[in-house]
């Protein structure tokens, strides 16, 4: 049976229940999956309701990130593994899915080398900022996945990895979930964000690409707007990985993993 790992925008407007609802279908026919979801709004709000407001910083070559010192990345654990992967396993269980929720953090699930610092630019002018636990994934434990999807469970990851040195790190789930699709050769990725797939002229959301071939992957990069553009980066590297397929998907409507499948977003490959 192939696999298939799907992604969870962690934006507002991705409807987790309604993906919970087609990932229970697919669970019924048998199908093995693994989802990664992210979690940003629940940890902005946190953030604001703590105190501690989220930092959005730009990278030099565009990319945009949650700058995570360590109070940053306690409040990120606190709402993205504490909350989201609890209540997404919640809904999952609730329709009869045996899924387990577990970070990047354990069994070294997800193990990443730490940035400690970042180079962006603010004001039109370059910085560094240290203190930085964020980090780069370099290994998966495909073991671990392996005992449980052969077990029968739905592993639910949440974006957090483990140092080199044991320090819990902020990693961008997107790439983390092209990591594993890479590492585990599945054969589609699925990332269901807040818009329709990928935008050639954000936000006209009738400049909709439903196809994108590979090699046209380094060109979207340059249009790719905010957040997609960490999607798109995904979609290379899970491509580059082995991957036959990732589709950029709307993750706001009814049934979004079984209209992606269909045919509806963007398909890469």
């Amino acid at each position: 049976m192939s696999l298939i790992v799907i992604k969870l925008g962690g934006t507002e407007g991705v409807d987790f229940a309604a993906a919970a609802d087609d990932l229970a279908a697919l669970a019924a026919t048998g199908q093995r999956a693994v989802v990664v979801h992210g979690g940003s709004a629940e940890a902005n709000a946190l953030g604001e309701a703590v105190g501690v407001p989220p930092r959005f910083v730009t990278s030099p070559s565009g990319f945009t990130s949650r700058y995570t010192d360590r109070p940053t990345l306690e409040i990120f654990a606190a709402a993205v593994n504490g909350k989201v992967n609890t209540l997404l396993v919640e809904a999952l269980q609730r329709r009869g899915v045996n899924a387990m929720g577990l970070s990047g953090l354990d069994g070294r699930l997800l193990q990443a080398k730490r940035k400690g610092s970042i180079r962006i630019v603010e004001n039109g002018k370059r910085k560094i900022l240290r203190g930085d636990y964020t980090g780069k994934i370099h290994t998966v434990n495909t073991a671990l996945l392996g005992l449980l999807l052969d077990a029968g469970y739905l592993p639910v990851v949440a974006p957090l990895a483990v140092s080199d040195q044991g320090d819990a790190l902020n990693v961008d789930a997107d790439r983390a979930a092209a990591m594993l699709a890479a590492a585990l050769q599945a054969e589609t990725l699925l990332l269901l964000t807040a818009a329709p797939g990928l935008l050639r002229h954000f936000p006209d959301e009738s400049s909709l690409i439903t196809h994108l071939p590979p090699a046209q992957l380094d060109a979207a990069l340059t249009f790719a707007q905010g957040r997609m553009k960490k999607k798109v980066l995904g979609a290379q590297e899970a491509i580059q990985g082995g991957v036959a397929r990732v589709i950029i998907a709307d993750g706001r409507v009814a049934h979004p993993i079984q209209n992606a499948l269909a045919g509806q977003g963007t398909h890469i490959g």
